[in-house]
């Protein structure tokens, strides 16, 4: 019932107990999740995780933090991988303008080639902003990003910032920060946004929701994420489940 659309089993957070992790979130309903690769390690370790697990899946892109890194030839090598029928975007992408380890030129450059190449692919995107919200929002225009659509990753900006998205085809993606007592942003999205543009992540081993937040995050979570979007709305949490499942399985194109 349960989809995690962002998940970083791959991190070596979860090299000890990776099974009991993925059994408690069969337990807790979840039936599918996608796996985040964002560069070499992650991409290949995301890779054979769905090749072990039926109900995992991947994405695989170039993080912008990482982005003074990227090749051509990483980037041929994801196109390539795009090919593979578990992989169900590209990503994740974007602009980080809190840490400084790459340029915005060169961020900007590779986050126009991974949408480019997702358009060549048609493959949505999955992008990831810290601090950046304007020129990701020019760069996804610009690019007519709307032609393969995808997922705001994450999302900590306004409701309106948010509806801007969606009419580029984007989902809205929430996770645990959602359930923080002090997160007035991603509430007032959780409320605003129609359900059918609404997507739930965790974001594991990170972003842990209300009561686990500082603590490693995991799948399961995820359950948490869905309850708390329930409560915002005034509606039950089987239809935030169902509904939030089914707007990722079209989106993936699952269906």
């Amino acid at each position: 019932m349960l989809f995690d659309t962002h998940a970083h089993l791959n991190a070596e957070q979860f090299n000890e107990d990776l099974n009991e992790v993925m059994q408690r979130a069969l337990e807790a309903g979840v039936s599918q999740i996608v796996v985040v690769g964002f560069d070499r390690p992650t991409i290949t370790r995301a890779m054979e995780l769905v090749e072990e697990h039926e109900f995992i899946y991947a994405a695989v892109g170039w993080h912008p933090v990482d982005a003074i890194d990227m090749t051509e030839e990483d980037l041929i090598w994801i196109e390539e991988l795009a090919a593979h029928p578990k992989v169900v975007a590209i990503g994740e992408t974007g602009l980080d303008y809190h840490w400084d380890k790459s340029p915005k030129d060169v961020q900007k450059e590779v986050f126009r080639k991974q949408i480019r190449l997702a358009k060549k692919v048609k493959l949505p995107i999955v992008i990831h902003n810290r601090e950046a919200t304007a020129d990701i929002i020019d760069i996804l225009k610009e690019e007519h990003a709307e032609e393969v659509g995808g997922i705001m990753h994450c999302f900590s900006g306004s409701a309106e910032t948010a509806k801007e998205c969606i009419n580029m085809n984007f989902y809205i993606s929430l996770g645990g920060p959602v359930t923080f007592k002090n997160a007035r942003k991603p509430k007032e999205v959780a409320e605003e946004i129609p359900l059918d543009r609404l997507l739930i992540e965790t974001d594991c081993p990170y972003l842990a929701p209300h009561p686990y937040r500082g603590k490693r995050n995991e799948p399961s979570y995820v359950k948490l994420v869905a309850e708390q979007i329930a409560e915002l709305k005034g509606i039950s949490y089987e239809e935030v489940a169902e509904a939030t499942a089914r707007n990722a399985r079209k989106l993936f194109g699952m269906v």
